[in-house]
């Protein structure tokens, strides 16, 4: 998503941090309703993915997805696919590409994704 005026300018990473980009424009437009509605859990979901978005001491807000959603595909490569839980509804998804130190963030809403009910 190419920043417009207006838009808020998102912090570069640092050292040993990840960078963090939107797959899609519907994870875009999810992640400002995730924002609005929850913004200190919204923080802590990007500092926790810009840290580390492999880390697994809090399997109840951050994992690996598994069975069918294990991986997701971008741009014709597979990825694992992961999920940080932001509120009990809100849901960030993202495909992590360890090579190029990149988060994707392929999906964010304050709901609960439709595709594991």
């Amino acid at each position: 998503m190419t920043p417009k005026r207006g838009d808020d300018v998102a912090p570069p990473p640092v050292g040993e941090e990840w960078s963090l980009r939107f797959a899609t424009n519907e994870a875009a437009k999810g992640w400002g309703e995730l924002d609005a509605e929850a913004p200190g859990n919204t923080r802590r979901c990007f500092e926790a993915l810009r840290r580390d978005p492999l880390r697994q001491d809090a399997p109840d807000r951050q994992h690996r997805l598994r069975g069918r959603l294990a991986t997701g595909t971008l741009g014709g490569r597979a990825y694992p696919q992961w999920e940080y839980e932001v509120t009990a509804g809100g849901r960030v998804r993202y495909l992590v590409d360890e090579a190029r130190r990149t988060v994707h963030l392929v999906y964010a809403a304050p709901r609960h994704p439709k595709d594991t009910d």
